[in-house]
């Protein structure tokens, strides 16, 4: 039996995926790796410690026939490469929010009108294009050495099978791609005054992108939001993908490209191709909740800490929480937004401001589901992953925050899964990405929202927005 394997570079470690043709998990493995803060706001990694953890994963999976292998990884990540493709400097990451400065002169230099309508998205901090241009401000003999750009990902490519490319759903995250057209936007890049000599070839996510030493097509992949909506099945109009990992994300399929006016939402290609998505992005979701607990609890498993949750009634007698512990990006497009608990009382305990967490995060989602909305995306039901899936609390919490039903796929390995079947497709395991999912993609159960406390969260999502305005005038 050939598998598909799915590798996903993630902020904190590799995870590798081997999977049958019928969908089930073979073997696992992940490598962890360091992340670095040299300065307040900043985030680098090592780009060889990616490859390192790819190697050693790869070797962990144990699998010796292997039809393809598909990539995902965090999206909108800084490689720099000299002539001969050695790293000139550490990889600046998507959770970087050192380049607000370049954003307000992107927008500046392009017209926020015209760079919505060129790439769907207005400048942010995290994404590729301020980095280059902080890099060319702040490090000049750096960015005077770059010959190439990757994402990182796609470092792991070039490393695997010496291809400089990408695929169509990461590219949609420089900034400097026309999601619409779905090639790079030379208008974008002329008027940054970059040079388009630097980027990879953009590929369909499930087209081979080059092959190992061994023979093995490597699939050009996706960015790991879109790969985890395929691994959930999410690969067309339907049911919502939610997840629930270190950032909250709520992802739409769209049957046709769809740009929200202010950019409040990302519009990126799908990994589907010809296909496009819509999503939502908070920065700190489940990075709320370890937050919490390394700072209040760290003796604390997280299971004792839901139980204290679960002894409060919805809204925690007035106890609301931001999530804006790192900036936020939907609604707000703010790196400076920053989080608080408001409505403290002597009668509050742990337990409370673990609740008020899990509610403000389920609040932060339903910011980005009703902007999805008036993108005419109508859902029925959503599909949730990641790492805070696995709390009931919580899910009953987001189910009647959003007013959706939630379904959990049988396989929670998120990107890696998605990126397995990319590199199934890639391989002949599949003929195309939609294949691979009926094939593949199984749900168990549901969790329905509690009618009984629709009308108390109704309040408190009230409460929850009216707070950014008010304390962002007193920062």
């Amino acid at each position: 039996m050939r598998a598909a394997i799915g590798l996903d570079v993630g902020t904190t470690a590799v995870k590798a995926l081997a999977v049958d043709e019928a969908g089930a998990v073979l073997a696992r493995a992940e490598v962890a790796y360091p992340l670095s803060t040299p300065r307040p706001g900043w985030s680098e990694q090592d780009p060889e410690d990616w490859w390192r953890a790819t190697e050693e994963a790869l070797a962990a999976l144990g699998v010796d026939e292997v039809a393809g292998i598909g990539l995902s990884g965090q999206m909108h990540g800084l490689v720099a490469l000299d002539a001969a493709g050695a790293v000139i400097r550490p990889a600046i990451l998507w959770n970087d929010g050192r380049s607000a400065a370049e954003c307000a002169e992107i927008e500046q230099r392009i017209g926020l009108e015209q760079l919505i309508a060129r790439t769907g998205n207005r400048a942010l901090a995290g994404f590729t294009a301020p980095k280059l241009l902080w890099l060319r401000r702040h490090e000049p003999d750096a960015y005077r050495r770059i010959a190439r750009i990757a994402l990182p990902k796609d470092y792991v490519r070039l490393r695997l099978c010496g291809e400089h490319a990408t695929d169509v759903a990461d590219a949609s995250g420089t900034l400097l791609f026309d999601v619409a057209r779905r090639g790079w936007s030379e208008a974008v890049l002329g008027a940054l005054e970059l040079d388009p000599a630097w980027l990879p070839r953009a590929l369909e996510s499930p087209e081979v992108a080059g092959v190992t030493r061994a023979g093995v097509p490597v699939a050009a992949g996706a960015g790991d939001q879109a790969a985890g909506a395929l691994g959930v099945g999410v690969d067309g109009p339907g049911p919502l993908s939610v997840a629930l990992g270190t950032s909250g994300v709520v992802f739409a399929a769209l049957p046709a490209f769809a740009a929200d006016a202010g950019a409040r939402v990302h519009a990126f290609c799908h990994a589907v191709p010809g296909g496009w998505h819509a999503m939502g992005v908070m920065l700190s979701a489940g990075g709320s909740l370890r937050w919490l607990r390394a700072a209040a609890a760290p003796d604390a498993g997280f299971d004792e800490l839901v139980r204290e949750a679960e002894r409060w009634a919805p809204g925690a007698e007035g106890l609301t929480f931001l999530p804006y512990l790192a900036g936020e990006r939907t609604p707000h497009a703010d790196p400076d937004a920053r989080g608080s608990f408001t409505g403290l009382t002597l009668r509050h305990d742990r337990g409370a401001l673990v609740r008020a967490v899990l509610e403000g995060v389920a609040y932060g989602l339903r910011d980005s589901l009703d902007l999805l909305r008036e993108l005419g995306v109508a859902p029925e039901r959503a599909r949730v992953s990641g790492g805070g899936a696995r709390s009931e609390l919580w899910l009953r919490i987001v189910a009647s925050v959003l007013e959706l039903p939630l379904e959990r796929p049988v396989a929670e390995e998120g990107a890696a899964y998605g990126a397995a079947l990319l590199g199934g497709v890639a391989g002949g395991v599949w003929p195309d990405v939609q294949s691979a999912v009926a094939a593949c993609v199984e749900v168990r159960g549901e969790i329905e929202p509690d009618a009984a406390w629709i009308a108390p969260y109704a309040e408190g999502r009230e409460r929850f927005r009216a707070l950014y305005p008010a304390l962002r005038a007193v920062r």
